[in-house]
């Protein structure tokens, strides 16, 4: 899919978005580019819907038990199956298996640039879509989801929520408290990158530098302080 659709009853806030996604580049993104043949394909759903507080963003916490990410927050999605169609087919199937999500509630709009994950060697196609239906969603995995959010864009970019992280090697990125979840790293930086190209960013100081545990313990702040199910 190289056009970004924009099908009947879609919200009008969605507009800005389409119109940005679908000159989208890598660079807008990141400066880095998958060396040629290298690279796990993957994909990752950026689930738009619109809840009593507005437009909002599906996003899971990783289970701090997991050997791989353990305790981050991130969108559903993960590796490419032999027998997914294309990177729709995988983020939706990804987000069933996680998080229970009905994949005919959603309608993909298109997707964003690969991007490329060194550390994981993951290369990613972030799927945008619109949650028409939205419904009920929960952990289907406890191992590996431990609670699953939607977060609403106004609280994403008060700027009371942006703040700061730096890895223990060095790395300093944006990141988000939002809802009790602390959201860095990639989910971070697409989810920035996505809000200024919705135009919904807000102007903001960087705030607080909050320093990140060794990458062998789990991320903080992520409590979610709510049920595990999330309603429509």
């Amino acid at each position: 899919m190289t056009l970004f659709e924009r099908p009947a009853g879609l919200p009008s806030w969605f507009e800005p978005l389409l119109t940005r996604a679908a000159g989208a580049r890598i660079e807008d993104f990141t400066p880095l580019r998958a060396p040629k043949g290298v690279g796990r394909p993957s994909a990752v759903l950026i689930l738009f819907g619109e809840g009593p507080d507005g437009p909002d963003l599906l996003v899971l916490q990783r289970a701090a038990t997991m050997r791989n990410h353990a305790g981050q927050a991130a969108f559903p999605g993960g590796g490419t199956d032999p027998d997914d169609a294309d990177a729709a087919a995988t983020a939706l199937r990804e987000a069933h298996e996680e998080v229970g999500l009905d994949p005919a509630s959603a309608e993909v709009l298109g997707v964003l640039p690969e991007l490329y994950i060194p550390v994981s060697g993951f290369v990613v196609t972030p799927v945008l879509a619109w949650w028409r239906h939205p419904h009920p969603v929960c952990p289907r995995e406890p191992a590996e989801v431990a609670h699953v959010a939607r977060l609403p864009i106004s609280e994403l970019v008060d700027p009371a929520n942006r703040i700061r992280v730096r890895h223990p090697s060095g790395w300093v990125g944006p990141a988000f408290q939002v809802r009790g979840m602390l959201v860095w790293g990639f989910t971070a930086g697409v989810i920035s990158t996505v809000l200024d190209m919705g135009g919904w960013t807000r102007p903001w100081e960087p705030g607080a530098l909050v320093e990140l545990p060794d990458a062998a313990a789990p991320v903080p702040a992520t409590r979610a302080g709510g049920p595990d199910e999330v309603l429509p």
